[in-house]
Order: structure tokens, then sequence, then C-alpha cells
């Protein structure tokens, strides 16, 4: 009999010749690879936001941002981290930006569940000043996975 399981790369929590989405557009965000390039707008989100970060629905249990903040050399190196995850399909972390610049207002992660349970664990997270597109945000990524990426139980951390 045939398994209807998706072959995998070793490194990867995605089918081998799947096209891992890189975008996503709406008339409040869009989001794209999170990389160096997004340095230091990304660093001002969420240094300027972190106790409400870490009160989020899904971030109340880690440990990350870390209240005393990073660098912005440490931050370049974590997002240097994220982008070769996404080169090699080991994680995939978006950053969430304003519709029409690059002003950067949160980050959406997509890494392999620790739980047997789940195929792909879920975070986001948006700046405190633009709090009221938390739930937005999580309610269009849920339908962004359930139309475009291949996994089938996906843990939303609560949402």
């Amino acid at each position: 009999m045939a398994s209807t399981v998706p072959l995998m790369t070793a490194e990867a929590f995605v089918p081998i010749g799947f096209e891992a989405p890189t975008s996503l557009r709406t008339d409040d965000f869009r989001l794209e690879p999170l990389g160096p390039q997004h340095h230091e707008s990304d660093h001002g989100a969420w240094m300027s936001s972190i106790e409400h970060i870490r009160s989020t629905t899904g971030w109340t249990d880690w440990r990350w941002p870390p209240r005393e903040g990073l660098t912005l050399e440490e931050n370049r190196g974590d997002l240097e981290r994220h982008a070769d995850d996404f080169a090699r399909r080991a994680g995939f972390t978006f950053t969430v930006l304003e519709p029409h610049h690059d002003d950067v207002i949160g980050c959406v992660y997509l890494y392999p569940s620790g739980s047997d349970d789940w195929d792909v664990m879920v975070k986001s997270w948006v700046r405190a000043d633009k709090s009221e597109l938390d739930a937005p945000l999580a309610d269009s990524v849920a339908r962004w996975l359930d139309t475009d990426w291949p996994w089938q139980r996906v843990d939303r951390g609560g949402r």
C-alpha cells in the first residue's frame, strides 16, 4: 500500500518539491520572509513592545523576547539564523510590514512542533501600538496555512 505521508528532506519539514509561499497581503499588513535587511526596523518593533509580546497568547510561557532586549548586532544574528532556516526549509519566519511601506509591525514564525501531536507550531506578534491587528493577523495566517501550506495539524498556540 502506498504511503500517504509526503516525503520530507532530512532538514526540512515540508514535502520535497514544495514551494514555500513568500508573501501574504491584506489591507492591513503584508508578510515577506524575515532577513537581516529588516534588522533595524525589526529590532525597534519588538524592543518597543517586549511586555506586550510576552503577554500575547502563545508567548506567555516563552523566554523571548528577553526583558533586557538584545543589541542590534545580536538581533541581526537572530535574523540571519531565521533567513538560513527559511533557505534550508527548516523553519519559515515572516516579517509583518505596513501594507505600503517597510515599517515592521510584527512577525510570524512557522517551525516544527516539539510535539508528535502537531506538524507545525505557529506564533505571531505585533507591536503594542498595532495590537488591534493581533487577531486579524493570526486569523489571516490560519487561513493561509489551510490554503497554501502542506500541514494538517497546526498548533496555533491557543489562538
